[in-house]
């Protein structure tokens, strides 16, 4: 049914470039809502896929390959984009502070700013690691990182702190990347593996074959609680040496949340509902990490934040034209592929398939490629 007039003349206001938003725009492009004003607000013109960056790292895919362009969707979908970030929220007023003096009105406030990187928890992180969130800080410090790699006297010892699927995917991308590319022998620690989950054991032991195979020593039960210049010391005592160290754990909110009354869970992130709105204000949305749903709590992951987007979109569009919202409840098994940076990839769903193989990492590489196909 077409919006009336009254309803149609409404702002759509989108903070932040995540996955979430960019299947919102890509909704609006394939079916534009009439009369509707749609403004992104994103610090940065290119966006990365996640689930292609160890893909990435790994050196399998380009940079541009793992980028979506916000600037061409925005225009696909009519939208207004502002290169800025939110620094502030009026509630009151219904406005966003930008960081650039700027402030914009909105009807229906969207917000999809992923996470900020907490390293407060290992005492000299912040002075001798790299976050692996944001992904684009990231990228930045890991193109310096290995161009020293490859320098005769670069770092040849790797630490990945994180032993979820994040910080395992990571440790077979770098042990793939400088393997290949540095004569000598370089040694890659993964510490805190026994955090994963979503894993069930059957891939479980399928990773701790992989990682043996590839030469990744593996700290399990043992946690980072110091990081030096050339060492990470563990909660044991142990000292892992390290040149380099990738953290993919303690993610935090982003600051600009703690200067609002939302509601929150008790990390500081926005607390939503199952129609993704915040739950003390219904002209506002949440998704993607800096969110949490209370009844179904999920691990920080791109794979969330990409089954939200269409329904986020749809709820979105019914929000503007003044009709009843549809619930988004997460799947509680969803499959997981883990590429081991050889061509291979280890995959499971739920509590019991598991499965590896070059035809796991065909089917990643079609899913991921799938996907970005869809804002080329």
């Amino acid at each position: 049914m077409a919006p009336s007039a009254a309803t149609a003349r409404k702002r759509l206001l989108l903070v932040g470039g995540g996955h979430a938003h960019v299947l919102v725009l890509e909704a609006f492009a394939r079916h534009p809502e009439p009369g509707l004003t749609i403004t992104l607000v994103s610090r940065d013109r290119l966006t990365p896929y996640s689930g292609m960056l160890p893909g990435h790292l790994a050196g399998t895919y380009t940079r541009d390959a793992i980028h979506i362009d916000l600037e061409r969707l925005a225009r696909a979908a009519g939208a207004r984009l502002v290169l800025d970030e939110a620094v502030g929220f009026d509630r009151v007023a219904q406005r966003v502070h930008l960081k650039g003096g700027e402030e914009l009105s909105y009807d229906i406030l969207s917000i999809d700013i992923g996470i900020a990187p907490d390293l407060s928890g290992i005492a000299g992180a912040a002075e001798h690691a790299l976050a692996v969130k944001p992904i684009g800080s990231l990228l930045e410090k890991w193109d310096r990182l290995f161009e020293s790699a490859l320098a005769p006297n670069g770092p040849r010892r790797f630490a990945i702190v994180g032993g979820g699927a994040a910080g395992i995917c990571l440790a077979f991308a770098v042990a793939a990347f400088v393997g290949d590319r540095v004569s000598g022998a370089i040694r890659v620690s993964l510490i805190g593996a026994s955090e994963a989950p979503g894993i069930n054991s059957g891939m479980r032991r399928r990773i701790a074959r992989a990682l043996k195979d590839r030469g990744i020593a593996v700290h399990a039960e043992d946690a980072a609680v110091r990081i030096d210049q050339d060492a990470v010391t563990l909660a044991s005592g142990r000292r892992v040496p390290a040149d380099a160290v990738l953290v993919s754990t303690h993610a935090a909110p982003p600051p600009v949340l703690a200067t609002t009354d939302w509601a929150k869970d008790e990390g500081g992130f926005l607390a939503v509902g199952p129609t993704l709105q915040i739950l003390n204000d219904e002209a506002v949305f949440a998704a993607g990490d800096c969110a949490t749903m209370n009844a179904h709590p999920h691990p920080k992951a791109g794979v969330f934040a990409v089954r939200q987007g269409p329904v986020l979109a749809r709820n979105l569009r019914r929000a503007v034209r003044g009709e009843a919202l549809e619930s988004y409840i997460p799947q509680r098994d969803h499959l997981l592929l883990i590429a081991t940076g050889d061509g291979r990839a280890i995959g499971g769903r739920g509590r019991f398939l598991a499965f590896e193989g070059r035809l796991a990492w065909r089917l990643k590489d079609f899913i991921d490629r799938r996907f970005m196909r869809r804002f080329a």
